[in-house]
């Protein structure tokens, strides 16, 4: 679904979902001003077109014992398909990154790594991540403290491309 198709009741549902994905459909219903069935039709078109991807329970890390986040660096020799499809592959594969972004600036790769502490991470370093395909250099940046995480998507700027 295009972003210009988002209407201000479209919007309205995704920004309740994002706040509480357990809302019954009535509850939903209620809190965008709509009756219950037109409301579960537009989750449904907005679920099969993809703008929403899917429902999951936000864990506390440190409460499950995964208490170390770290910002990895990753730098690559060359930027060959075969080996950047190896490395996404062996990536992925990984269950401490819970995200891998390519960016721009000193490294090619962010990971965003998960572990119960630092004896975890350094494990994770030696035995896997600086064996992954084509691997030149990385950074780790150890978080210290959370400021803010899991933010709701910012969907205020839909409402201005409509004007």
């Amino acid at each position: 679904m295009p972003r210009r198709d988002l209407d201000a009741i479209d919007r309205r549902i995704l920004s309740a979902l994002q706040r509480n994905g357990r809302l019954s459909n009535v509850e939903l219903a209620e809190a965008v001003g709509l009756s219950p069935s037109p409301c579960l039709r537009r989750v449904r078109l907005l679920e099969e077109a993809g703008v929403i991807a899917g429902y999951h329970a936000a864990l506390d890390r440190a409460g499950i014992g995964l208490g170390l986040t770290v910002f990895v660096g990753v730098k690559v020799e060359r930027h060959h398909e075969e080996e950047a499809t190896a490395f996404r592959e062996a990536v992925r594969a990984l269950p401490e990154v819970v995200s891998c972004h390519l960016v721009s600036g000193e490294a090619d790769f962010l990971l965003q790594v998960v572990v119960p502490d630092l004896a975890a991470y350094e494990r994770l370093l030696l035995d896997t991540l600086l064996k992954l395909p084509a691997v030149s250099d990385i950074r780790s940046n150890f978080a210290i403290q959370t400021v803010k995480d899991r933010a709701p998507l910012p969907l205020g700027h839909l409402a201005r491309s409509e004007q």
